[in-house]
């Protein structure tokens, strides 16, 4: 060891000491006898175990030991430099100013100290040491200068850019949408650096912007040699062998209802009136039959956890030949799958239901908007021309066609009662318009518009619904290992601040201290419905809420208000289902056996966190890619008009959401002709000398100024 080497030992052993209270320089150089004319190396000795997080430098100058940090978080970022840290069981966060990051990113492991335990104020920390970095590659806008460049990140949360030295850019120019791999992170004195491992085209290329959207979240796109190499192996066709042992529906008559671009479709479902009420058949393909635990198929589902919708594609978490293929409902096909029949009474009730392995073959592939069609007008068979034109493309005799049609009527007679007896146990249905996003051939948005759910929509909501509720009540009394869907109860700062939002409105919601009952929300939708401020109070009550996840344990549902729930009806787009399924397969079988209880209470807990994660991560990526082209969309409507409403209310200015779900900025700034002021008890802005008021809920025109494609920002202003 070197003298250096030693000298910082002595230091640590000094510092690391029970005994030893926190001291400025001064006062250890004195305690260690540091001559004074070594008191500079002695600093520097001080500094350099401080950066190398193996002491703390307090915000008064004091060094002392990592072993009075007790606080273990994860950082998130901002892209101002500064971030906050999450510490498991607290519920407020520790603020960490940009000076305090130590070269923390977004998503790190990272120790803390405190330096204000927030006695008054925001509590604030320091990170003292990373333990893990979540961030190896970055993807981001390269911009060269002369012999060096910069990765600016898209992830906003990293806050800083990227050093790329010279020669390790694979040449690439200004422009270019990169990943970078981090080869040093960087810390308070000097930027993370790293260097390209890949071009993924330029800025402007079509198609480049979805990809730099789908690599920064790091989701799996290809599959495998060894995946693919599997899928060659399953037939195409049911085979005789595969039928053995099963109940045999393939006279029964049923439908699959789904959108007209829909290729995956997992459940289908069928009606007959019985003397007591309602027999409805929910029927899932049966996957697991095709994906094995343990195979490369089952490992890259869990690995994916559920499938990707985004605006231009799907990235599958199956292979296509199964999703699409053996594994799709498809109309006139022999399938396999996991039934769940119900006995329902004339009140909504659940009588009695049977599960199990079946064989099926879909009478018919509806859309909605067929479904729509005959519920709400029966234009098919009052117009005698259409009938005979629709009855042509369906290619079967009118006999079935019309039994179709009475078996769909029926249909949304049962959804409406079990949508009744949901909404009188207090089931919150929130319906906030989709945004439908229409792209040209290379993939620009050439139209945005809103669609809602029609009682086509509604029906198969409906009847999913009661069989995951079915599927979760059964193994909950069997006390069998399983995977639940759990939504907790709102915290209760967030119900209190709800509150203080619905009474400056003149609403009221009832809740005790530390107890709601969603049925108290469900009847403050009701109140606002209609209303100028019903998009508002809404979104707020949705922000309030926890966000459900999968768990081992069935602590319920409270948005549904339903004591028990699972996800049971997708297992082509999301791991939860198919993992259950397995479970029902290995119960109905008689092959759950002590051996197997263990073996899924062992993998479960972790597999539950798995699935939770991966579906943050899908839905995220959803999110910002329809954010992206509602950007790109309205910087080509720049100067042009539209009418919004006032969606939230802020000290720098008012969110706009328009009709067709784009939402955008008008800062106080831009208001013309007077100095406007915010007025937070109110939730309103007001001009301080014409008394004009901008409020929640109201309607206003507003005209497309600017918007920032990186930032994904949208800037309004009032229009005339």
């Amino acid at each position: 060891m070197d003298i250096r080497g030693q000298r910082k030992k002595t230091i640590l052993q000094l510092i690391n000491d029970p005994a030893y209270k926190p001291m400025k320089q001064k006062e250890l150089a004195f305690l260690l006898q540091v001559p004074s004319e070594n008191r500079e190396d002695f600093h520097e000795l001080l500094m350099e175990l401080v950066a190398e997080g193996r002491i703390i430098h307090t915000k008064r100058g004091k060094f002392q030991s990592l072993s009075s940090v007790e606080k273990t978080g994860i950082f998130t970022g901002n892209q101002r430099g500064f971030g906050f840290v999450s510490v498991e069981g607290e519920e407020e966060d520790y603020y960490i100013s940009d000076k305090e990051t130590h070269g923390a990113l977004d998503g790190d492991k990272v120790l803390i100290t405190i330096i204000d335990s927030g006695k008054g104020r925001r509590k604030e920390a320091s990170v003292v040491k990373i333990i893990e970095h979540v961030n190896n590659e970055v993807v981001g806008y390269y911009k060269q200068y002369k012999n060096f460049g910069f990765v600016i990140p898209d992830n906003r949360k990293l806050g800083e850019d990227i050093f790329i030295p010279d020669g390790k850019n694979l040449n690439c120019a200004t422009g270019n949408k990169v990943v970078a791999v981090i080869t040093r992170y960087g810390d308070n004195r000097y930027k993370a650096e790293g260097e390209i491992k890949e071009i993924l085209g330029n800025v402007n290329d079509p198609g480049t912007d979805i990809i730099s959207i789908i690599r920064s979240h790091e989701l799996p796109v290809d599959f495998s040699d060894d995946v693919l190499s599997e899928m060659k192996k399953i037939a195409n066709i049911v085979k005789a062998t595969d039928i053995e042992g099963r109940t045999d529906l393939r006279n029964e008559l049923m439908v699959t209802i789904d959108g007209e671009d829909s290729k995956d479709l997992d459940d289908a479902v069928s009606l007959r009136i019985t003397e007591n009420g309602y027999r409805l058949g929910v029927h899932i393909a049966d996957v697991s039959h095709y994906v094995k635990e343990g195979s490369a198929l089952d490992k890259e589902a869990l690995n994916r956890g559920t499938s990707v919708y985004l605006v231009d594609r799907v990235i599958p978490m199956l292979p296509v030949g199964l999703s699409n293929g053996i594994c799709s409902l498809n109309e006139g096909e022999d399938r396999l799958a996991l039934s769940c029949i119900m006995d329902i009474d004339h009140h909504g009730k659940l009588k009695n239901h049977v599960i199990e392995e079946t064989v099926i073959n879909v009478s018919k592939r509806m859309t909605y908007a067929e479904v729509y069609e005959i519920l709400s007008q029966n234009r098919c068979i009052e117009n005698a021309d259409e009938a005979a034109d629709y009855r042509s493309q369906d290619n079967k005799c009118s006999d079935e066609y019309e039994k179709i049609k009475e078996m769909l009527v029926n249909m949304k007679k049962l959804s409406d009662i079990i949508r009744t007896r949901r909404h009188e146990r207090g089931s919150i249905d929130f319906d906030f318009p989709e945004a439908m996003i229409k792209l040209s051939p290379e993939g620009k948005p050439i139209d945005i518009s809103a669609k809602t759910q029609n009682d086509a929509h509604k029906i198969i909501e409906d009847f999913m619904l009661m069989a995951n509720e079915t599927i979760a009540e059964d193994y909950y009394w069997q006390e069998l290992p399983f995977e639940f869907r759990v939504h907790d109860k709102p915290e209760k700062e967030k119900i209190d601040k709800l509150r203080n939002i619905v009474e400056k409105f003149g609403y009221y919601l009832k809740a005790s201290s530390d107890d709601i009952h969603p049925k108290e929300l469900q009847k403050l939708l009701s109140s606002i419905e209609g209303k100028e401020e019903e998009n508002y109070i809404s979104r707020m009550m949705l922000r309030s809420m926890q966000q459900a996840r999968y768990e081992v344990e069935c602590s319920g549902h409270f948005g549904l208000a339903a004591r028990y729930y699972c996800h049971f009806t997708s297992p082509i787009r999301r791991y939860p289902d198919l993992q259950i399924h397995r479970i029902i397969k290995e119960n109905i079988h008689g092959r759950l056996t002590n051996e197997r209880i263990l073996h899924y209470n062992k993998i479960l807990p972790e597999v539950a966190t798995s699935n939770s994660k991966k579906e943050r991560r899908a839905e995220e990526t959803e999110r910002e890619v329809e954010k992206l082209k509602k950007v790109q969309y309205m910087s080509r409507q720049k100067g042009n008009v539209f009418e919004g409403h006032i969606s939230g209310v802020t000290g720098y200015g008012f969110y706009v959401e328009l009709d067709n779900t784009v939402e955008g900025m008008v800062s106080l700034a831009s208001i013309p002709d007077d100095f406007f002021l915010f007025d937070e008890e109110n939730m309103l802005i007001f001009g301080r000398e014409t008394g004009i008021v901008y409020q929640m809920g109201q309607k206003v025109k507003v005209k497309v100024v600017d918007t920032d494609k990186r930032m994904l920002t949208i800037d309004f202003e009032i229009a005339e």
